[in-house]
C-alpha cells in the first residue's frame, strides 16, 4: 500500500536465482536470434534492426499497458531487447570487413556504420549515463522491485535496451578483438561477475549498482555463450548453427516462463488469501487453516 489506500501493482520481477538464470538465457538467446536473421537468413543488419526494433515497441506496448507483473510479457520484452541489441550493435560497429570470405552483400541497405567496437561502446556508455542521470533528475527510484510508475517504466527499459546493445558490443570486442576467444571472453566476465556477488555483502556498496553492473555484464556473458554455441570449431565454436541453437534456448526459456508463471499465481493467490485472512474479524476455520498450509 501507498499513500491514502493506493494499492500498487507489481509491474517487474523480484530479483532471484532465478531472474538471473532466465536473464542469461534470454541474452543468449537474443544473441543467436539476432544472428540467425541477420546472418543466416541473409537479411542483413539494417532490415534485422529495423524489424526487430519494430518487435520491441509492440511488446513494450504490452508490458506498459498490463496492469501487474506478467512473466510471459516481460521476458519476451528482455528477448526483443536482447535480439534488437545484437543486431543495432552489429550494425553500428560492424562494415563490409566483417562479412564471410566471398560474401559482398548482406541484405538491403547498409553493411553498417564501422564505427568499431571502442567507439560503438564509448556512444552507448554516454546514452546510458544519459538515461541514468535524466532517471536521478526525476527523484525515481532505481531499485527495480519499487517501480511504480509509468515513466519509471519507461527509464527502466530505456537503460535496458540501451544495456543489451553496449552488451553485445562488449561481448563481441572479447570474444572477436581481445584474443581471448569466445570461452575466454565468457570465463573473464563470469569471473567480474563473481566479484560483484562477493560484493553484495559489503554494505557500503549499494545493490542497486550491483545490480545494473551485473544487469550489463550478463549481456556480454549470453554474447559470448551464443557465439561459442554457433560460430565454426575453427573459430573457437561448437558449430551448433544459429537455428538449432535458437530452438533450444527458446525451448529453455518458455519452460522457464512457464515456471515462472505458475510461481507468479500461486503467490498472488497466497497473498490474496493472507489479505483475507488479515482483514476478517474472524478466526480462519480449520478448513481456511489447512488450505493455507497446503500452499505455504
Amino acid at each position: 500500500m501507498a499513500g491514502a489506500g493506493r494499492v500498487l501493482l507489481k509491474k517487474l520481477p523480484e530479483v532471484t536465482l532465478a531472474f538471473w538464470v532466465m536473464k542469461i538465457a534470454a541474452t543468449t538467446l537474443g544473441e543467436t536470434a539476432g544472428d540467425l536473421f541477420a546472418q543466416t537468413l541473409k537479411l542483413g543488419y539494417f532490415l534485422t534492426t529495423l524489424a526487430l526494433f519494430a518487435v520491441f515497441v509492440v511488446t513494450l506496448v504490452v508490458q506498459l499497458r498490463s496492469r501487474r507483473y506478467n512473466p510471459f510479457f516481460y521476458w519476451t520484452v528482455i528477448l526483443s531487447t536482447s535480439m534488437a541489441g545484437t543486431t543495432m550493435s552489429d550494425f553500428m560497429n560492424r562494415d563490409t570487413s566483417y562479412l564471410a570470405a566471398g560474401t559482398d552483400a548482406l541484405g538491403w541497405g547498409p553493411q553498417g556504420l564501422g564505427l568499431g567496437y571502442p567507439v560503438g561502446a564509448a556512444i552507448l556508455v554516454s546514452l546510458l549515463i544519459v538515461i541514468f542521470v535524466v532517471w536521478r533528475v526525476s527523484g525515481l527510484t532505481f531499485a527495480i522491485t519499487d517501480i511504480d510508475t509509468f515513466r519509471g517504466e519507461a527509464l527502466f527499459w530505456a537503460a535496458i535496451l540501451v544495456s543489451n546493445t553496449l552488451g553485445t558490443s562488449v561481448g563481441d570486442f572479447l570474444s572477436d578483438s581481445s584474443g581471448l576467444g569466445y570461452a575466454g571472453g565468457a570465463l573473464l566476465v563470469t569471473a567480474v561477475l563473481a566479484v560483484l556477488l562477493g560484493l553484495k555483502y559489503v554494505p557500503a556498496v549499494p545493490n542497486v549498482v550491483l545490480f545494473w553492473l551485473a544487469f550489463v555484464l550478463t549481456r556480454p556473458l549470453g554474447a559470448t555463450a551464443g557465439d561459442f554455441l554457433t560460430k565454426p570449431v575453427a573459430k573457437g565454436g561448437l558449430d551448433l548453427g544459429t537455428l538449432g541453437s535458437s530452438v533450444v534456448l527458446l525451448t529453455v526459456l518458455f519452460a522457464l516462463m512457464v515456471f515462472a508463471h505458475i510461481r507468479e499465481r500461486r503467490s498472488r493467490d497466497l497473498t490474496g488469501y493472507s489479505r483475507a485472512t488479515v482483514g476478517s474479524s474472524e478466526a480462519p476455520s480449520p478448513i481456511d487453516s489447512m488450505e493455507q498450509n497446503r500452499h505455504l
